[in-house]
């Protein structure tokens, strides 16, 4: 997986929007705080896959904090505040995944959830292999990669279902949202089922 990884980063360090929102949510403050899943997806796909990666384009950026002292969505809404407040531009989404447990049943149906014990946990349930995946900057300004599936499906563009906690009719809704294939032309699309 390094080589992966090294490709990962030279993707990421090559965009200054993408380097910047990165800084941000360093510097935010948050605890074990990364970037992940779409804005990831859109950059890599968009580079080798499509027309290029835009900012503007961007739904929202994922940004994963785990604190098990605070699980509330006023919490999430005070932590996504702080982006905002950093860097205004970027459509910032901040979840504490220490809290998911409190809220998927509601929010997605199906049985409660045992809370997660880190990060790495809660990205490896992320609804596409490709999308499994959450990068950081340490002090230091170095990319940390958390990938519990690798980067095979990220980089190669292969859009698959992850079954950990999405089932089959989510992913076909999800599937049928972000129209992949029109989006990125040569991303390879497995149906889920």
């Amino acid at each position: 997986m390094a080589a992966d990884e090294s490709e990962l980063r030279e993707l990421v360090a090559g965009n200054r929007w993408l380097t910047r929102a990165l800084t941000v949510v360093r510097d935010s403050g948050l605890p074990d705080v990364w970037i992940g899943a779409g804005v990831l997806r859109d950059l890599v796909w968009g580079d080798r896959y499509g027309h290029g990666f835009d900012p503007a384009t961007v739904r929202d950026v994922d940004v994963v904090f785990f604190d098990p002292t605070r699980l509330t969505r006023e919490d999430d809404d005070r932590a996504t505040a702080r982006l905002t407040a950093a860097w205004p531009q970027p459509p910032w989404e901040a979840r504490n995944q220490a809290a998911v447990h409190t809220w998927y049943a509601a929010k997605f149906g199906g049985e409660p959830i045992t809370p997660y014990r880190d990060v790495a946990e809660a990205v490896a349930t992320w609804p596409e292999y490709a999308t499994a995946v959450a990068v950081r900057l340490d002090s230091a300004d170095r990319l940390e990669v958390c990938a519990p599936y690798g980067l095979a499906d990220l980089l190669g563009g292969v859009w698959r279902h992850n079954p950990a906690r999405v089932g089959v009719a989510l992913s076909r809704r999800r599937l049928a949202r972000h129209r992949p294939a029109q989006r990125w032309p040569g991303v390879t699309v497995m149906e889920p089922g």
